[in-house]
């Protein structure tokens, strides 16, 4: 008998992303790799072409969003926890990558007040639709001219943002502010006629 000598060695020796179920990136590249490998077995050369492309577009994306968040932690080392974190949600890169695998700590109205912040003009929220996703938004203070050129550009840069930070926007309905009424302005001298002359209701 051996005498059960211990080797220190726990019975489980398999890494702990593999023992938890989530795979790590050795794992998941030999996975893409057989998928990929099927596909081309498979002589579907127009499949393969778009997994590959597929493949390299989610990989070049999780790459920018990886090297953003390293920079914004790294750019402020001495920042609290709190501070590093406001950084990394109201990137755009990296909320929407929290965003789309659920793990963004915000609800959607925080979300959308943080996306409507960096609008190059103010506006407020009126209303969201869950259900139809569409969000009404009302200009405040002056925006240029509120012709439709002006009200395309901020539309435009609202949808732009909300694609980041909350995708659960799916329309974006833009009013204007309310136009205050105009003022009566009311002179303290008598009337004058055309000529300048005084009115005869005022003449001695």
């Amino acid at each position: 008998m051996s005498g059960g000598t211990s080797t220190g060695v726990a019975p489980d020796a398999r890494p702990a992303s593999e023992v938890s179920g989530a795979p790590n990136a050795e794992t998941a590249g030999r996975l893409v790799e057989e998928v990929l490998d099927r596909l081309a077995d498979s002589g579907d050369r127009a499949a393969c072409e778009a997994a590959e492309e597929l493949v390299r577009v989610l990989m070049e994306f999780y790459g920018a969003g990886l090297a953003r968040a390293v920079e914004l932690i790294g750019h402020h080392p001495d920042a609290t926890a709190r501070d590093t974190l406001a950084a990394l949600l109201g990137d755009e890169l990296v909320a929407g990558l929290l965003v789309l695998h659920g793990l963004h700590p915000d609800d959607v109205s925080r979300r959308v007040d943080r996306a409507l912040d960096g609008l190059p003009h103010p506006v407020e929220t009126v209303g969201f639709d869950a259900t139809t996703g569409v969000l009404r938004l009302r200009l405040t203070g002056s925006a240029g001219c509120g012709c439709a050129g002006t009200r395309d550009g901020i539309e435009q840069a609202a949808r732009d943002a909300l694609a980041c930070f909350a995708p659960e926007v799916t329309a974006v309905e833009l009013q204007e502010a309310p136009r205050e009424p105009a003022l009566l302005q009311i002179g303290a001298g008598p009337p004058r006629a055309v000529d300048g002359r005084r009115s005869p209701a005022t003449a001695p």
